[in-house]
């Protein structure tokens, strides 16, 4: 309807009878009725230019404002009329206003059904204000009957027992107010009992009931005096926090744990935890170090209490002392130890933390208060990370309050075996470090690491010149050691065989039945602590690894002659114990002599038990060797550094077993390439690497050059002891096999050792490692053929050979059946060779490989020594060839039952020499330029002497010059 009016009086319509009296002049204007709506509706029509002429009116007729239209119409009029026109212009108004009344009832119909249904709307809500009279009607009838009913005795009645009400909860609440008054007797009892939840529970209560009973005046001086006691309460309950940090309980801990719960500060109790552990760190390494101070001091002075920490762990022998280095080790032990009872009693607490969060989680699920829960879990989520967080925290507190204690002192006044028990301490800190929180002790491994080296610098620098020293005076006797010897029996190698270091009593180390170790939070959580150090701790089993005289018993060395001394027709040199080369073992029972007869004659090792071949000074390297392996396994951040020195301790050994016995310049010009080109680099990495050459006291030299000299060693020299010129000895025989075994010896060990060391190296220096081993310890075995070399070259005289077989005529005509006497004269020198090795082995056992080597110089150069002979042959005929065949077969012939070395070595070196007379022109000629092992003499010798007799001289000069250009790359 308001839309209907709006509409209206945009047509200058105010009202439907204003509208009507203003329309009484123009029938065509008024409003249409209902029936003409219906009409006006039926009529067809098109809504577009319906549309249309509604747009075309005049926009004044829209306005809001009232006007005259009938005046603005006439004021419209032109001054002259013009019918036709205006009966045009009055159709156009009355299309327009049939449009308009056409809007105006559609949408009056649309609106109909809402006019209904607020029709209905409104005739219900006058049903029901009707119902409304009615009942309040009613209700005023039935109050006014209830007036007039009630009595005045029944209020009085009322009145009494709402008094009786009354003053049963006055007594009540007096009651109440008698015992708040008693709670404070009850409140110190239980805080005596450390029952802290039943305290704050009780006082909670009494607050909650007290401020029930507020508006009493005795209550409110009571409310004041209990909050004073939950102050009170919540003071003692931080000191009873502050107790968990040096040594958890769990009831204890449980109980402050519920106390703080019930005050909901369960953040504010971790806060302070983690303060209260911070404290006691720094608090509990004060009074140690204090204590120590104090007992080095001999007084309780309280200047050192006045201190800081800082001053208390500074030694130095120019100022006050503090700690001593008698106490340091001691003070570091229990400062250590003091440290761990507080780490562990914090990786208690998350435990603790752990498992109760656990079993409130289970019974929160179960429950169905879900804003407790979630607050719970809140609290429960801020003390997980709190603790995790608090873990490297006390981590860092801890390793800077040890680094402090290192740092106050030089560490180099300690001997190697006290600063090994520092670093043990240490390393098993940083053990425990790791297994606390994850870290991997970077401020304490800087610390000590830097210490390390430092100190392991002047210790093995001190080490090398004691080994140079040992090997000046070395004398090179055998070391006797039994035949199972290993390096694990001795002291420095217990490391390797267990699981824990030496600084902690074996009694203490738990039994692991499991696959997966326990970790020291693990076996020492009940009781134990892994810093204990035993005094006067010594590993129980000794050492027992030297054996009488080269047997492991007298027992033994009986049973091994009993048998043999009957045996006449045996050897000499095989009446003695048969061992077994493979084990070692000496047989108890007797041996067969035919047993005895089918042993190897290359084997000189009868007379002792299969024992290692090692010196004292061997002995020391291996010693020292599991020393600074102790090291470094317990500081492994310097293993490179370690390793490295380790090197140079077999680095010198090796270039020392070289220089006394196996350096000869006249070796090479043999060609026999007895030095391996690996050898010889490696002894030339040594000498320039680690050998001081110069000696040098030149006060202007370079500050660098000084310090490269600074870390290498003199060279050193031989015993003047030790005769290695003497025949008698075949040039000091024994002495090379125990110096060169020795070294093999040592090799080996460094070999088994590859696998513990390889662990250790840090990843980015184990090609120094390998390259250490396969150039340089792998290369040890190579200096037995230049030290052997030597030996082999003098103990068979062959230039007196050579001298024999100038005498023979070689032109000789018919052939020979006799062989000439050089050969026997050489096989005679080979019998005295195999006599002088038995009689060395008396001293030292020659092993197999040693025995072969020297077999395999001495035949390598009597072979090569009958070719230089044959090439000095002037005349030569066919006979003269053939004797020379006959000779060198009745040589090996008698040389095989002397050696079982096979084959022959050069054997072919000599027969092809032999063989090449019978080739012809062509086939001399290749086999010249294939056979380039012989020397331009033997080559010419052999054109010019041998095979004159069939080619001509232009030949033999196209031979002549095949070996000259043959001998050129040579020069």
């Amino acid at each position: 309807m308001q839309k209907i009016k709006s509409l209206m009086t945009r047509q200058g319509l105010k009202s439907p009878p204003e509208s009507l009296s203003d329309l009484g002049a123009f029938e065509s204007l008024r409003v249409p009725g209902k029936e003409e709506f219906r009409e006006l509706r039926e009529q067809p029509s098109d809504p577009q230019v319906e549309q249309e002429l509604i747009n075309s009116i005049e926009q004044v007729y829209f306005s809001v404002d009232p006007f005259d239209i009938v005046k603005y119409e006439l004021e419209k009029l032109p001054p002259v009329l013009n019918l036709q026109e205006l009966e045009e212009y009055r159709d156009k108004l009355k299309q327009q206003q049939a449009a308009v009344s056409k809007k105006v009832a559609d949408l009056i119909l649309e609106k109909q059904p809402a006019y209904v249904k607020e029709l209905e709307r409104v005739t219900s809500l006058q049903t029901g204000l009707q119902l409304a009279a009615v009942i309040c009607t009613n209700g005023r009838r039935q109050l006014n009957i209830a007036k007039e009913g009630f009595t005045q005795a029944s209020l009085g009645l009322l009145a009494n027992q709402r008094k009786r009400q009354l003053l049963i909860g006055l007594l009540k609440s007096l009651r109440t107010i008698k015992t708040l008054q008693r709670t404070d007797v009850r409140l110190s009892e239980m805080l005596e009992e450390e029952d802290y939840p039943g305290a704050i529970q009780l006082c909670l209560e009494c607050q909650k009931a007290a401020s029930t009973f507020k508006h009493y005046s005795c209550i409110s001086e009571l409310n004041s005096k209990l909050q004073d006691t939950l102050e009170q309460i919540e003071e003692q309950l931080d000191v009873a926090l502050s107790k968990i940090c040096k040594n958890f309980d769990i009831n204890h801990y449980t109980k402050v744990q519920q106390a703080y719960r019930l005050l909901g500060k369960t953040q504010t109790a971790m806060d302070q935890l983690h303060m209260h552990f911070t404290q006691a760190i720094h608090n509990t390494v004060f009074q140690v170090v204090l204590g120590y101070v104090e007992l080095c001091a001999g007084n309780t002075d309280t200047k050192f209490q006045k201190l800081q920490y800082k001053d208390l762990c500074t030694y130095s022998s120019y100022t006050e002392q503090h700690v001593t280095p008698d106490s340091y080790i001691p003070c570091l032990a229990d400062l250590c130890k003091a440290l761990w009872e507080v780490m562990l009693s914090y990786y208690r607490t998350m435990e603790w933390h752990g498992k109760h969060d656990s079993e409130e989680t289970a019974a929160a699920s179960e429950g169905s208060n879900v804003m407790s829960t979630e607050e719970t879990n809140f609290d429960r989520s801020y003390v997980k990370k709190k603790l995790e967080h608090g873990l490297t925290r006390i981590w860092q507190d801890v390793q800077l309050k040890v680094k402090t204690y290192l740092l106050g002192t030089d560490l180099s006044i300690f001997k190697y075996d006290d600063f090994i028990f520092v670093l043990d301490i240490v390393s098993r800190l940083m053990q425990v470090g790791e297994e606390f929180c994850g870290s991997k002790s970077e401020v304490l491994q800087e610390s000590i690491r830097k210490q390390s080296i430092n100190y392991f610098k002047n210790h093995h620098r001190i080490r090398l010149d004691e080994l140079r020293m040992f090997l000046e005076n070395e004398t090179w006797e055998l070391c006797p050691v039994k035949s199972n010897f290993s390096i694990l029996q001795l002291h420095e190698f217990k490391f390797l065989e267990q699981s824990r270091s030496p600084s902690v009593s074996p009694s203490k180390q738990p039994l692991v039945t499991t696959s997966k170790p326990m970790t020291l939070f693990e076996q020492y959580c009940s009781a134990g602590n892994p810093f204990e150090i035993q005094a006067n701790h010594k590993d129980e089993e000794t050492e027992d690894v030297l054996a009488s005289n080269g047997y492991e018993s007298d027992e033994q060395e009986k049973s091994a002659y009993q048998e043999y001394d009957s045996d006449s027709d045996v050897p000499e040199e095989l009446k003695q114990d048969y061992v077994d080369e493979q084990t070692g073992d000496v047989p108890v029972k007797s041996v067969s002599r035919e047993t005895l007869k089918s042993r190897k004659k290359s084997d000189y090792s009868l007379n002792k038990v299969n024992a290692p071949i090692l010196t004292n000074t061997t002995l020391n390297v291996i010693r020292l060797v599991g020393k600074y392996m102790q090291m470094m396994n317990i500081l492994k951040p310097i293993a490179f550094d370690v390793i490295h020195f380790m090197s140079q301790l077999f680095d010198y050994y090796l270039y020392a077993i070289y220089t006394f016995f196996g350096r000869n310049d006249s070796l090479e010009s043999t060609g026999l390439g007895l030095s391996s080109s690996r050898l010889r680099t490696t002894l030339n990495r040594i000498q320039e690497s680690l050998i001081d050459l110069e000696v040098s006291t030149d006060p202007t030299a370079t500050l660098t050059a000084a310090e490269e000299r600074k870390e290498k060693v003199p060279s050193p020299h031989l015993n003047q002891l030790v005769i290695l010129t003497s025949g008698d000895t075949l040039y000091g025989l024994a002495e090379r096999v125990v110096a060169t075994e020795s070294l093999v010896f040592l090799a080996e060990q460094f070999e088994f050792l590859q696998p513990h060391l390889d662990a250790v190296m840090p990843a980015a220096k184990k090609p120094f490692l390998q390259q250490f081993y396969s150039q340089t310890v792998s290369t040890a075995s190579e200096l037995r053929k230049p030290i052997y070399w030597i030996v082999a070259g003098k103990a068979i005289d062959y230039e007196q050979m050579l001298l024999l077989m100038t005498n023979v005529k070689w032109d000789v005509k018919e052939i020979m059946s006799q062989h000439n006497i050089y050969v026997d004269a050489l096989l005679k020198e080979f019998e005295q060779f195999n006599k002088q090795l038995n009689e060395v082995s008396k001293r030292v056992r020659i092993p197999l490989p040693v025995s072969n080597i020297l077999w395999e110089h001495c035949i390598r150069l009597a072979n090569r020594t009958i070719v230089e002979g044959y090439a000095n042959v002037k005349k030569c005929s066919n006979e003269g060839r053939a004797l020379m065949q006959l000779d060198f077969q009745q040589f090996l012939t008698k040389l095989e039952k002397l050696t079982d070395i096979r084959p022959i070595p050069d054997k072919e070196f000599v027969e092809t020499y032999i063989k090449a007379y019978y080739l012809t022109e062509n086939d001399m000629e290749r086999w010249i330029k294939e056979h380039r092992e012989y020397s331009t003499k033997q080559l010419t010798n052999l054109v010019n002497v041998c095979l004159g007799s069939h080619i001509n001289k232009k030949a033999r000069q196209k031979l002549l010059a095949a070996i000259d250009d043959t001998d050129r790359p040579k020069r």
